[in-house]
């Protein structure tokens, strides 16, 4: 939970997260804070994802 609350306040990007807690914190993020475009496609987010026009 601390390092969704730093992501989403901006004092930490998600590639800063530690690599053991990147999955938890993509979770939080996702389901907590409603947040999936912040989080990269292959921790379940949409950033990154291409989109179709």
């Amino acid at each position: 939970m601390l390092f969704a609350c730093r992501v989403i306040e901006g004092r930490t990007t998600f590639e800063q997260v530690p690599r053991l807690l990147k999955q938890q914190t993509a979770d939080v993020l996702i389901n907590d804070f409603g947040v999936p475009e912040i989080v990269p496609v292959e921790f379940g987010g949409t950033l990154g994802a291409e989109t179709q026009e």
